[in-house]
């Protein structure tokens, strides 16, 4: 849902949001077609996520703790697109085995580092506080997924997809059956008044224009 949410405000430019991959990281994304290596890259850019801000903490260099900040929220945000592409390819029934193997042996050090930073209470924690127990959460919820069983997240990632298209089927569904009681109720109903299931009667069509009558 929150992947969901992200990409719908993406596309109102009252809440553009700034990339969380370089231009040139992106280039490597979109070359990299196949899930394993893109799984490999994505893991790659995360590390440095992490080295960097390690690197900052170990410092006391001014304006640090917005660097930590941005740094933090690009690494969850590159979690999700693991969790994303791994769903992805689990869905058309890609083998991602290289991938999850890699995931498995790096997000738990990456982890390590993040749980290390929060206890050891940096003095400008407050500064990045949310940002770092979401890369905490995040990170936790991609290694459940890692370290679980392939075939069983294949079955759990199909029947989600056959849950969501259902739901969509049903919106349409209901949504032409309301324009159809729109149409039945606006033949035999006045207006101002409302259709059986409470919802306000259409005005039917006319061709008379405003404040003409039908002569009796």
């Amino acid at each position: 849902m929150k992947r969901i949410l992200l990409s719908l405000l993406l596309l109102t430019p009252a809440f553009a949001q700034r990339d969380f991959l370089t231009s040139d990281e992106a280039d490597q994304i979109r070359d990299a077609q196949e899930p394993n290596a893109r799984l490999t890259l994505y893991l790659h850019f995360a590390r440095q996520r992490i080295d960097q801000v390690k690197s900052l903490i170990a410092s006391n260099k001014p304006g640090r703790s917005a660097l930590i900040h941005d740094l933090l929220e690009d690494y969850g945000n590159i979690i999700d697109a693991i969790d994303t592409v791994s769903d992805d390819a689990l869905k058309h029934r890609k083998d991602i085995s290289l991938g999850t193997k890699a995931l498995s042996k790096t997000e738990p050090e990456m982890l390590k580092t993040l749980t290390d930073i929060q206890e050891s209470a940096p003095k400008d924690l407050s500064r990045y506080d949310f940002q770092l127990k979401q890369a905490i959460g995040s990170t936790q919820d991609s290694m459940e997924l890692a370290g679980g069983d392939l075939s069983k997240r294949t079955t759990e990632v199909a029947a989600k997809e056959e849950k969501e298209k259902k739901e969509i089927q049903s919106m349409t569904t209901k949504s032409d059956s309301d324009k159809a009681d729109d149409k039945k109720y606006a033949a035999v109903l006045p207006a101002g008044s409302t259709t059986p299931d409470g919802r306000p009667a259409r005005k039917p069509p006319t061709l008379l224009r405003p404040g003409e009558k039908i002569e009796q």
